[in-house]
């Protein structure tokens, strides 16, 4: 990993707060300047969305009403409410939480959820975000730890269009490309409209905000070992995430194609046989998103690059899929991975 330039930006700029929210945990990272990395506090912890739904869930058991406030945050908490509603509870939001189960309004009415501004009577309140300024503060007072100067998170967002989330989440993927293929440059304080969640997640902290895909991108890039091979060859790069798996080809510390499926769907069969036309550019998008994936996008393909054969993977899910590559830990522990590949990402930035 390239310990020394993120160094040089966190002693400049520290300290820096990094959040990776995803689907089960929250992987944080607290960049402290003059301070060695492996020293560094590192957190993993539920996430905001796994919370909630244990809060649900502890408010239907007690046959209690529920009303959401807060703002739109990731939506991972669905099933829990489906299931407060189908035991004949009643649930009640604000319009800018109702946006965390939908942006479209009018599907969640249809749901059952009633679009409201105050608390009724007898409904437990519980309180939406991604990222809660006030709470980390105390949280990290409460270790003797410094408030952040800067504060990097990533969270998963589809946004929201008329093309389906699918389908516009791959839109986003080839605009990314087509425009700039450094994904280092996929970091941003300005996140598109579309993508309402990550627009709130900005809002929140005025940092810089970026998809947990592109946070675990960037982690295998920040170790120099995969980025100087990348100069040699080109590389498939392959994070099995809790409810997503991401695969990129990779030359020159550049994306060339991109591959976005849902783990759940994937076996090691029906991955390798995709990975195989992927690398060769055969894989069209309609074909994954017929298997209920995301779909492919693909951009320059380099002759240099050759097959993209080398393949690298990590994340929680990976076990199943180690015989197709390499199993690497990006900066040494897998789970703050993308908390790193976020500030190495915006280092480079800063060069």
């Amino acid at each position: 990993m390239s310990e020394t330039l993120i160094e040089q930006f966190v002693n400049d700029a520290g300290p820096i707060l990094v959040l990776d929210i995803g689907s089960g945990t929250q992987d944080v990272l607290l960049a402290l300047p003059k301070v060695n990395p492996e020293n560094w506090p590192k957190f993993v912890l539920p996430s905001p969305e796994r919370r909630l739904s244990k809060a649900i869930a502890k408010a239907t058991n007690a046959h209690e009403n529920i009303f959401l406030f807060g703002e739109n945050m990731g939506g991972g908490f669905s099933q829990a409410l489906r299931k407060h509603l189908a035991q004949g509870f009643k649930v009640f939001a604000t319009k800018e939480a109702a946006l965390a189960i939908h942006d479209d309004l009018e599907r969640v009415k249809a749901l059952g959820v009633e679009i409201c501004s105050r608390a009724p009577k007898d409904a437990w309140p519980l309180h939406l975000t991604d990222y809660a300024p006030d709470a980390w503060r105390t949280f990290l007072q409460s270790l003797g730890l410094p408030n952040p100067r800067i504060v990097l998170t990533s969270a998963q967002d589809h946004g929201f269009s008329k093309l389906g989330n699918r389908k516009f989440r791959m839109q986003i993927w080839q605009d990314l490309l087509e425009a700039d293929p450094n994904p280092a440059n996929w970091i941003t304080q300005n996140p598109r409209p579309e993508l309402t969640r990550l627009a709130t997640l900005q809002r929140a902290h005025a940092g810089f905000v970026a998809d947990t895909g592109i946070s675990a991108l960037l982690a295998f890039l920040a170790d120099p070992n995969i980025l100087d091979r990348s100069y040699q060859l080109g590389l498939t790069l392959l994070n099995v995430g809790n409810t997503h798996t991401l695969a990129a080809l990779v030359y020159q510390g550049k994306v060339c194609a991109l591959y976005e499926h849902h783990t759940v769907l994937l076996t090691p069969e029906i991955l390798a046989h995709d990975l195989e036309e992927f690398r060769l550019g055969w894989l069209p998008a309609e074909q994954v998103q017929l298997a209920s994936g995301h779909g492919t996008v693909y951009g320059l393909r380099p002759e240099e690059a050759e097959g993209f054969a080398p393949t690298y993977i990590t994340g929680p899910l990976r076990k199943p899929y180690l015989h197709l590559g390499q199993a690497v830990n990006p900066a040494g522990d897998m789970m703050v991975a993308g908390c790193f590949g976020l500030l190495w990402g915006i280092a480079q930035q800063n060069l």
